[in-house]
């Protein structure tokens, strides 16, 4: 059988990175000589693979919508060369940048997996040899054709993903859908319902950064801080709030919003728990949300929404039309309880 060709996209990330006396650091060309000296990179399960440096390398901190997009147009140049595309990634704002791909590369006939690690790959005990190894592994034997995160044995919708565990090798998980696969001693399939798609040729978005607020609701917020987040050029409020939607019900504070909200700025509801959906019918300290213009964000991650808003404020069409695509299910990335 021909073997599959995969090209990775090595934009950063601790995976590539090397010892010096001020901690790890990213060097031109030491991953690459790194792979080269690995008997398993070079084994016949394994596909052929061609690598593709950044220059400069991204630490996935300094991540933003200019980088998602010259990794969507880089994955859009070498669509057709390739079997599929590995994205070696920072895991900081790995789920962010799996997220927006999501959102900018539409009709997906072709996987991409986007791994990291989180001790380098030169070092003995690193997790990021095997991330790799199974991701190209997966590519060539195990097709999903669309944007997933591989972490510590699991293979997750890429905007369903978020960091969970800051020093683990379980760094990732999707809290309101389970993985996609499972790779233990034999390769599971752990979520049957495949986000179905028709399939027609790629279409490559356009994203640029937006304005938009992420608030936190605690116990005594002051309107005047809602007020703040609220300023011009905002276009967009992510309200994190209690359990299945709730806030406060300060007359201020649900002022704040209702003016935000004629000035059509999008106000999207998303739960603080780290599982869950928002209902704001629940109480009527979500309904007061409801009636003041503020949308569920339903089961969204929070990584999600955010990409999901500047994708949509990125196009040509109306808020009215912003507000209903968030909360239509795009790419799999939300579910409707």
């Amino acid at each position: 059988m021909k073997k599959k060709n995969i090209y990775i996209a090595y934009t950063g990330g601790t995976i590539g990175m090397q010892k010096s006396n001020n901690g790890y650091i990213p060097i031109t060309g030491y991953f690459q000589k790194q792979l080269i000296k690995m008997p398993e990179f070079h084994s016949p399960e394994i596909p052929n693979f061609f690598i593709k440096e950044y220059n400069p390398l991204i630490d996935s901190s300094n991540m933003s919508p200019i980088e998602w997009q010259k990794i969507a147009d880089d994955i859009k140049k070498n669509y057709y060369k390739y079997d599929g595309f590995v994205v070696l990634h920072g895991t900081d704002t790995m789920a962010y940048t799996a997220s927006a791909l999501s959102f900018i590369l539409e009709n997906l006939e072709k996987p991409i997996i986007i791994t990291g690690s989180q001790i380098p790959i030169a070092e003995i005990r690193s997790d990021g040899t095997q991330n790799l190894l199974n991701a190209l592994f997966m590519i060539a034997n195990y097709p999903i054709n669309e944007v997933t995160v591989f972490f510590n044995r699991k293979l997750y919708r890429g905007n369903r993903t978020t960091k969970s565990n800051a020093d683990g090798f379980n760094a990732f998980s999707s809290p309101n859908i389970a993985p996609l696969l499972e790779v233990g001693i034999n390769i599971r399939y752990l979520y049957k319902n495949k986000f179905l798609k028709k399939y027609k040729h790629l279409k490559v978005y356009k994203i640029k950064p937006q304005p938009i607020s992420i608030i936190t609701i605690y116990p005594g917020i002051s309107s005047k801080i809602l007020k703040n987040f609220l300023l011009h050029p905002v276009k967009a409020l992510i309200l994190c709030t209690y359990g299945i939607g709730n806030a406060p019900q300060n007359k201020d504070f649900l002022k704040e919003l209702y003016i935000a909200s004629k000035k059509n700025i999008i106000i999207i509801n998303l739960t603080q728990c780290t599982s869950g959906n928002v209902n704001m019918n629940g109480y009527a300290t979500g309904n007061s949300l409801k009636k003041v213009g503020v949308i569920s964000g339903y089961d969204l991650t929070i990584e999600a929404a955010l990409t999901k808003l500047h994708f949509l404020l990125s196009q040509d069409i109306s808020i009215e039309k912003i507000r209903i695509q968030m909360q239509n299910n795009l790419r799999g990335e939300l579910t409707h309880y």
